[in-house]
């Protein structure tokens, strides 16, 4: 099976074997896996497995070379994802990225050898390090989630991701026997990945890519309140009647609503959107609220919903999506664009520009409570219906077909 991003699979066999291939030149990548927790960080040290700590101490885990082999049956149960990561050693001093890996590709493979699934990884720019994927718990089944998300800044901002402290110089978890070392070459040294630390010469703006993954800090204790935008233009009319040729009558134009699909630590699930009054509440839970329904896409201020960051730590995550309540499913002509504002971070921009749909629902951005921190992660991914999304993010809720008022 050749999974596409972000399309998950149940696994059905104990035993499986993540394999990163691609043609990488001179540059020195390592695999490694993160064994994370519920709130999505790693216990400890000894939960970050790799060249210099090649075993995870309940034997579930294993690193060799660029694979990393996994025996489901040996996952401890407060481990409810091992998220698999590639990095490029000393990326920074070496000015290198992963846009210059050619023909990369994660392969799922069975004990036996044979392959379950395999995963393209060329879509890459600036980053330095990728989550290649994830295997994960659901409901007590074991599935995998072809993520292909990207990080700038290496080993360190992907350790801090996770919850590991990074020191100076990587060293294995005590009361694990060290391995034998590797070539000077390939050894992992932070030091010099300390370059992507946050400077004054933060970008105000930040375009993200399909995949890219940011992640947003604090000031204080608190995110400030989450200002997420979308913006939409009309289809233009056609004095040569093409939209009337194919749609049937003069085209009435398109009405985008922004919504989101949101999940509490408490295990509340829901939906906002204007579509069933469900407008929110910024003070009460789900502390997310929706301004308004722009149904013309004239209001040059668009759609905006508001997130109370003083209540981030009761959110699990929120999917920022949009669909096409009325009109035809022309995303070239609305140019849809989702810009998210946190204080003390750069504005972050979305554009709705994978065009090759005719599907009116499009899942747009993922914004993920990690330990704490906000993760936000371009997505824009098209699907049918409301239904088929919530099942392609194993979110849970039922849907049935409705109008506004």
């Amino acid at each position: 099976m050749e999974l596409r991003k972000g399309q998950k699979i149940t696994l059905n066999e104990d035993f499986i074997i993540a394999q990163f291939e691609r043609n990488s030149g001179a540059l020195d990548i390592d695999t490694s896996a993160f064994l994370l927790g519920v709130n999505g960080k790693a216990a400890g040290d000894e939960d970050f497995v790799f060249y210099g700590n090649p075993t995870h101490k309940s034997g579930g885990v294993t690193y060799d070379e660029d694979k990393i082999q996994i025996d489901l049956k040996k996952i401890p149960r407060h481990i409810e994802k091992i998220s698999i990561t590639a990095t490029i050693y000393d990326a920074v001093k070496r000015r290198q990225n992963f846009s210059q890996v050619k023909n990369s590709m994660l392969r799922l493979k069975a004990a036996n050898g044979y392959d379950i699934a395999t995963f393209n990884l060329d879509n890459f720019t600036v980053e330095t390090a990728i989550v290649l994927g994830e295997v994960y718990r659901y409901k007590g089944v074991w599935k995998f989630n072809a993520t292909g998300a990207g990080f700038s800044g290496g080993l360190e901002a992907l350790c801090k991701n996770f919850g590991i402290e990074v020191s100076d110089e990587m060293s294995a978890p005590q009361n694990v026997e060290p391995p034998k070392p590797k070539p000077e070459s390939t050894r992992i040294n932070t030091r010099s990945e300390k370059d992507f630390s946050p400077t004054n010469t933060t970008p105000k703006k930040i375009e993200l890519k399909k995949g890219q993954k940011i992640n947003l800090v604090k000031k204080g204790d608190s995110l400030g309140e989450i200002i997420i935008n979308l913006n939409w233009k009309q289809p233009e009319q056609s004095s040569r009647g093409f939209l009337d040729s194919i749609f049937g009558g003069r085209s009435k134009g398109i009405d985008l609503d922004l919504c989101c699909l949101y999940e509490l630590k408490d295990g509340e699930i829901g939906a906002v959107q204007a579509l069933g009054n469900l407008f929110g509440s910024l003070h009460f839970s789900p502390y997310i609220e929706l301004d308004g329904d722009d149904r013309t896409g004239s209001n040059t201020t668009g759609e905006t919903m508001r997130v109370n960051g003083n209540y981030f730590s009761k959110i699990r995550r929120i999917l920022i999506y949009t669909f096409i309540y009325e009109g035809a499913a022309n995303w070239a002509e609305a140019q849809g664009v989702v810009t998210v504002r946190c204080p003390n971070n750069p504005e972050l921009v979305v554009r709705m520009d994978d065009y090759g749909s005719n599907l009116h629902t499009c899942a747009i951005a993922l914004l993920e409570n990690v330990g704490g921190n906000l993760s936000v992660e371009k997505v824009v991914q098209f699907f049918k219906d409301s239904q088929e999304m919530d099942d392609a993010f194993d979110w849970g809720l039922k849907w049935k077909v409705g109008r506004k008022d």
